[in-house]
């Protein structure tokens, strides 16, 4: 199922929406003059300034008008048909109303879901206190995406009747007595209830705004004042908290992503994908249920002092709604930029047939493509940036005798492009990284002018769905120029550049907190021709992944900009790996057939993806008992497994190093995953396999290579060694 949320950071919150009204004497939220003026700015730049050339007519009115409907009631949950029928009349006349700075019509649908979210609240709170029957044959469709919206009232209440008994049996499940799940029903719905009557103006605007936005492409988006003041600290990561990156998905708190550095990313267990039911305060305080919550009052909960210790329950990504949860106790902490930067250790791989003879792998972890533009601008000469710490760090591991390097760039969201450009310059002699095309169809090429490389041998660029933007840049660049093979899945397909403008700056003076618009301006292309968007970047030699990849990324999301192509650059390649990767890969995939653990990882994908197509869930107990019985017992095996054998470790693994760091300012949109594992993680939680396996592959490069140039060098001094045999008479 499309993922309809705005991603925001842990320390960003950017609405799913609840209003609030009573029923019966209903308090109806209307726009402020500052919206209008707001409006009319966000209108003008979103027309005239965007990448994508836009018309404000009825067809981009249809698409916002289900833009908006969709983000408010994306399981159609709430609304009845009746009032969708109602709200026809404003679909070919929002692009009018936008042009004229009317607000009312956004409004008004926006004042009838209040009364529907109430409606449904107050059913909700009185169903579960009634008992349930367990052994009736009933599903409950979580997924209504695709269903039409209900009828009747009469219809509404049957929705929610499995609704809410689903919400039961979940805790049942867990052996909690039914006094205790009436008492955390309840507060569920009571506080969906307290976050109806907290809404104000403000929210309603920034949720209609974005809906506008939405319908143009992906990425562009209306922050208010206070999502602006949330985004800016945010970027300075100054705020005490756990370090993650937040959105939604239907009724849960999803962890789009983990920031590298951060408590989370130190402790390990978070991941992105994975969604948050439960927030507790300290070691024993109450477990607060957050299913239904808006994201900025699961923000304010998890936020807190440094040193103290925040709970969450979690349902892991791979696990069904009707999956067990863990909880995670993570102690807050200031993100530590020094330990966002560049990170070295060494792989040895076993040469085949000898028992003392390996190989060295390099691997370089880089999190983000970080840079300090201050120290840069000022001349300091010792300014952090990414390209200089992996210069180092190269070195280093050349010391070392490493004769092959892996960069691992997983999770890896992005960063300055002044960085990813700079970085690229390390592995070719020089040449252009990658061509940026403006509205206006202007292309500008980013260059590396500086000849000679920093490191010369065999590399690979290790990927995955959630390396975006640089890192997309930076494997492109590599794979263009054949100058090594890049590994995984395919990536993201960000292939675009925003800008973010301040509306105060375009304001009259008397009206300030117009708050700020994010507005794609650019697009990226690779030196070949070829644009990163939407595409990705495909690797050469592919891990097994969960789901399909046109189910994620920039892919999967609506209006996102298609692929597209310009001419190629002038750029001279390091040659041809084409050889030499195919042979590789058909190594990786006859090694990996009889792997224990990759047969672990293909199981796993094989059961997500069986359940990824799923929309509805048994509500019997029977069935939801099996079910968590069959998984424990898959854990309990594999760990047993590990128990009783040596664990596939990476083998001669030398060290973590840590350099010394100063200080830079924070460009982090995503995070590697931890490899760190706690004695209670699941066994496919210990050793990174995907990265050991990077390493068996660029060993089995080299040995390649060197077998190849053996080949070419007989062959080629084969006519002076027996010139006699040569001679023509």
């Amino acid at each position: 199922m499309r993922r309809l949320s705005i991603i925001v950071v842990l320390f960003l919150a950017v609405t799913t929406v609840f209003a609030s009204v009573d029923t019966g004497s209903a308090l109806k939220i209307e726009p402020e003059m500052e919206h209008r003026y707001a409006s009319n700015i966000a209108t003008r730049f979103l027309t005239n300034w965007h990448y994508k050339r836009t018309r404000l007519d009825d067809e981009l009115s249809s698409e916002i008008f289900d833009s908006y409907l969709e983000l408010l009631d994306p399981n159609k949950i709430y609304f009845l048909a009746g009032d969708v029928e109602m709200f026809e009349r404003y679909r070919n006349g929002l692009d009018d109303a936008l042009r004229h700075s009317d607000l009312l019509p956004a409004y008004e649908i926006f004042n009838v879901y209040v009364e529907r979210v109430q409606q449904r609240v107050n059913y909700a709170r009185n169903r579960a206190k009634q008992p349930f029957d367990f052994t009736v044959d009933e599903f409950y469709q979580y997924d209504r995406e695709d269903e039409n919206w209900a009828g009747s009232t009469a219809e509404l209440d049957e929705l929610w009747r499995k609704r809410v008994k689903n919400d039961y049996l979940r805790l049942v499940l867990t052996d909690k007595e039914d006094e205790a799940i009436v008492e955390t029903l309840t507060e569920r719905y009571d506080n969906l209830e307290r976050r109806i009557n907290e809404l104000n103006t403000e929210d309603v605007f920034q949720f209609f705004m974005n809906a506008f936005a939405q319908s143009i492409e992906p990425h562009t988006a209306y922050l208010s004042a206070r999502t602006s003041e949330n985004f800016e600290i945010s970027m300075k990561l100054s705020l005490e908290g756990i370090g993650a990156l937040l959105g939604r998905e239907n009724e849960y708190t999803l962890i789009s992503r983990v920031v590298p550095g951060g408590p989370a990313d130190q402790d390990g267990r978070l991941k992105a994908g994975d969604r948050i039911t439960g927030v507790g305060q300290g070691n024993d305080g109450k477990m607060v249920d957050v299913i239904g919550w808006r994201v900025d009052d699961v923000v304010d909960l998890i936020r807190g002092p440094k040193d103290t210790v925040v709970r969450l329950e979690v349902l892991p990504e791979d696990a069904s709604v009707s999956g067990p949860t863990s909880t995670i106790d993570i102690v807050r902490n200031e993100v530590k930029l020094e330990e966002q930067a560049a990170q070295h250790k060494i792989i040895e791989v076993p040469v085949e047939g000898s028992e003392d003879e390996v190989i060295k792998i390099g691997i370089i972890d880089l999190p983000v493509f970080y840079l300090d533009f201050k120290g840069r601008a000022e001349n300091k000469p010792d300014y952090r940036s990414s390209t200089r710490d992996v210069r180092r760090l190269i070195g280093e591991l050349e010391e070392q005798g490493v004769t092959g390097i892996v960069v691992d760039l997983r999770n890896n969201g992005g960063g300055s492009l002044l960085e990813a450009t700079t970085l690229t310059g390390l592995f070719i002699d020089k040449g252009p990284v990658v061509q940026v095309r403006n509205s206006s169809g202007r292309i500008s090429l980013e260059e590396d002018v500086e000849p000679g490389m920093a490191w010369t041998g065999p590399l690979a660029v290790l990927v995955n769905r959630y390396s975006a933007s640089a890192s997309e840049i930076f494997a492109a660049a590599i794979q263009d120029y054949g100058r090594g093979v890049v590994i995984g899945e395919p990536t993201f397909g960000k292939g675009t550049v925003q800008s973010l403008l301040d509306l105060d700056d375009y304001a009259p003076s008397d009206k300030p907190g117009m708050g700020q618009l994010k507005i794609t301006m650019a697009q990226f292309f690779r030196v070949n021709g070829g644009s990163t968007q939407t595409k990705g970047v495909e690797p050469d030699i592919r891990f097994p992944s969960f789901g399909d990849p046109q189910e994620y990324g920039e892919r999967s999301m609506d209006n996102a900009l298609p692929w597209s192509s310009i001419d190629p650059a002038r750029y001279d390649t390091s040659g041809d790996l084409g050889q030499v990767v195919a042979v590789a890969d058909s190594r990786y995939q006859g090694r990996i057939i009889g792997d224990r653990e990759f047969g672990w990882l293909q199981s796993d994908i094989d059961v997500y993806n069986e359940r990824s197509n799923e929309t509805r869930i048994s509500l019997l107990e029977s069935v939801g008992r099996e079910k968590m019985k069959e998984d424990e017992a898959k854990k309990a095996e594999r760990k047993a497994l590990q128990e009783a054998g040596k664990p596939l470790l990476e083998e001669g693994v030398v060290a973590d190093i840590n350099p010394e760091m100063g200080e830079y300012p924070d460009m982090a949109e995503d995070s590697e995953d931890s490899e760190e594992a706690d004695d209670d993680e699941e066994a496919d939680d210990g050793p990174d396999l995907l990265l050991r396996e990077s390493a068996r592959i660029v060993a089995d490069m080299i040995e390649l290579e060197s077998d190849l140039e053996l080949l070419q060098r007989q062959f080629t001094q084969l006519p002076e060694d027996k010139p006699e045999d040569h001679k023509i008479n």
